[in-house]
C-alpha cells in the first residue's frame, strides 16, 4: 500500500484548505477528534483518504489515526498525514499543539488535485458542509479554501504564506476573500457582524460559535471566470469598504490573465528542452514562463569558423590527443550517468538530457568556479565534440589549447570547448548556449 505522491505528479493547480482552530486539551484526544473524522468520512466521498501516515503508513481507519497521533506525540505537538492511493490525489495533514508549552491549536491542511475535480456544484457543497461541521465544533481563527495557484498570486497572509504577518496581526484584518472563508469571532467583530452577514455572496451563514461562513460562488474550479471574479470582488469590497471596488476587480482579472493557458510555441530546436524547463515551474508561474520562452529566441551559435579557415593540428601525437578528448568525455559520463543514463549513448537526445540536468541543478551557480573551469568545461566540450563526431560524421582537429580544438562537420569547424565555457557562465547561459542548439545547427550545415 503506497500513497500516490502528490508533488510527484505533473505540477498543476489544486484545491487548498487551511484551517486554523483550537481544541479542548482537557478532553480525551480520541473523543475530541472523533467529530472531525466523522465529518471527513461523511463528506469527502471520492477524495476520501485511504492511507494514514504516522511513523509508518497504515490503511485508513480511526484506530489507525489514533495510533499515528500516538506515534508522533511529543511534549509540544502531534500530528498525522492522510493520503490516497488513487485519483484524485490528496495530501492532508492534521497537527496539534499542547499546553502548557504551546496554546491548544488544531491546524488542518487539505490539498486535492486536480482542481477541475471540483467543477461540480454538489462536490463543492459537500466540501463546504464538511468545513462548516469542523468550524462549528472547533473554535476557528480563520479558515479558507481556494485555488492554490490564485492564492499564490494573491500573496495574502490570510492563506498561510506569511506566518510572521499572521502571528503579528493575529488575523486582525481581511487581506483577501477566497472562495470559501470562515471568519472567526474576532474578525467578525472587527468588520462588524451586521456588515459581514450582509455580504453579497453565494452563501453567508452565522455559526453557533459566532464565526461566519462565507462562500463567494457555487463552484471553486471556475474561480477565474468573469462571474466568479465579480462575486469575489463584491464580497471583498463590501468587507473592506476602504478598498476601491474597481481596483479590486481589476486586480482579480489580472490574476486570471496570468493563469490563462498559453500555447507553447518554442523554438523548434529547443522545444523538448524548454518543455521540461516549463514543467519545473511552479504551476502558478507556468503560463507566464511559457509566454517568456515563446518570445525568447536562442542566439545563433558563434563557436565556429568556415572549414577553409580551420587551424591545422599542432599537437605532437594525434592519437594521444584524441584519447585525451575521449577521456574528458568519459569524465562527463561518470559525472552524469546516475542522473542522466542516456549519456552512455552519446546522442542528440543525451545532449538535451544533459542540458536539462545542468539547468535543473543550477550547475554554474551551485558548484565551485574552479571545479567548473578545470573539470566540467573540458568534460562537456569533449562530450559535445564526440557526439558531433559519432552522429554527424565529424572529425577532430586537435590543438594544444583546448579552446582551439575543432570538429570538422561539412563546411564548418566547430569549437566545442569554447561552447562549453560559454555554456557554464550562468544558468541562463545553459539555455542561450545549449549543447542541443549547437548540435542542431551543425546538423543543418553538415552538407
Amino acid at each position: 500500500m503506497k500513497a500516490l505522491e502528490f508533488y510527484g505528479s505533473r505540477n498543476e493547480d489544486y484545491l487548498r484548505l487551511s484551517f486554523n482552530g483550537a481544541f479542548n486539551p482537557q478532553a480525551p484526544l480520541e473523543r475530541e477528534l472523533e467529530p472531525l473524522l466523522q465529518a471527513l468520512e461523511e463528506y469527502a466521498n471520492e477524495w476520501m483518504p485511504d492511507v494514514v501516515s504516522g511513523k509508518r503508513q497504515r490503511k485508513y481507519t480511526r484506530p489507525s489515526c489514533w495510533k499515528a497521533l500516538e506515534e508522533r506525540r511529543s511534549e509540544r505537538t502531534s500530528g498525522l498525514g492522510l493520503y490516497r492511493t488513487k485519483w484524485p490525489l490528496l495530501d492532508m495533514s492534521l497537527s496539534l499543539s499542547f499546553p502548557p508549552l504551546l496554546p491548544p491549536e488544531l491546524n488542518i491542511i487539505i490539498k486535492v488535485k486536480p482542481l477541475p475535480f471540483f467543477a461540480e456544484a454538489e462536490r463543492c457543497r459537500q466540501f463546504v458542509e464538511m468545513v462548516r461541521a469542523w468550524a462549528s465544533r472547533y473554535p476557528v481563527t480563520y479558515a479558507k479554501t481556494h485555488s492554490s495557484d490564485d492564492a499564490e498570486l494573491a500573496g495574502s497572509p490570510n492563506f498561510g504564506r506569511d506566518d510572521e504577518t499572521e502571528s503579528r496581526d493575529g488575523f486582525d484584518r481581511i487581506y483577501e476573500v477566497f472562495w470559501l472563508n470562515v471568519f472567526g469571532p474576532k474578525l467578525v467583530e472587527t468588520v462588524g457582524r451586521e456588515r459581514m452577514l450582509s455580504t453579497p455572496a453565494h452563501r453567508v451563514e452565522e455559526l453557533p460559535n459566532g464565526s461566519v461562513l462565507l462562500v463567494t460562488w457555487p463552484t471553486v474550479a471556475d474561480f477565474a471566470s468573469k462571474e466568479a471574479r465579480l462575486a469575489q470582488a463584491r464580497a471583498h469590497a463590501h468587507l473592506r469598504p476602504d478598498l476601491d471596488f474597481d481596483t479590486v476587480l481589476r486586480t482579480l482579472h489580472q490574476r486570471s490573465a496570468m493563469l490563462a493557458p498559453v500555447e507553447p510555441r518554442f523554438h523548434s530546436d529547443l522545444a523538448p528542452l524548454l518543455s521540461r524547463v516549463v514543467d519545473r515551474a511552479a504551476s502558478h508561474e507556468r503560463q507566464r514562463r511559457i509566454a517568456e520562452l515563446n518570445a525568447w529566441q536562442p542566439p545563433e551559435p558563434e563557436e565556429w569558423r568556415p572549414a577553409d579557415s580551420a587551424l591545422p593540428p599542432d599537437v605532437d601525437n594525434l592519437e594521444r590527443a584524441l584519447e585525451q578528448y575521449s577521456l574528458y568525455a568519459e569524465h562527463l559520463v561518470a559525472l552524469l550517468h546516475s542522473e542522466v543514463p542516456s549519456v552512455f549513448e552519446a546522442t542528440p537526445e543525451s545532449l538535451t538530457d544533459a542540458d536539462f540536468y545542468f539547468w535543473r541543478e543550477e550547475f554554474p551557480k551551485s558548484r565551485l568556479r574552479e571545479a567548473i573551469d578545470e573539470h566540467a568545461v573540458p568534460a562537456i566540450g569533449a562530450y559535445l565534440g564526440e557526439v558531433l563526431v559519432r552522429k554527424l560524421g565529424g572529425r577532430w582537429i586537435p590543438r594544444q589549447k583546448l579552446e582551439e580544438a575543432q570538429v570538422l562537420v561539412g563546411n564548418r569547424v566547430w569549437l566545442p570547448f569554447v561552447r562549453a565555457r560559454n555554456y557554464m557562465r550562468s544558468r541562463q547561459a545553459l539555455l542561450d548556449y545549449s549543447l542541443t542548439q549547437l548540435y542542431r545547427v551543425a546538423e543543418r550545415h553538415r552538407s
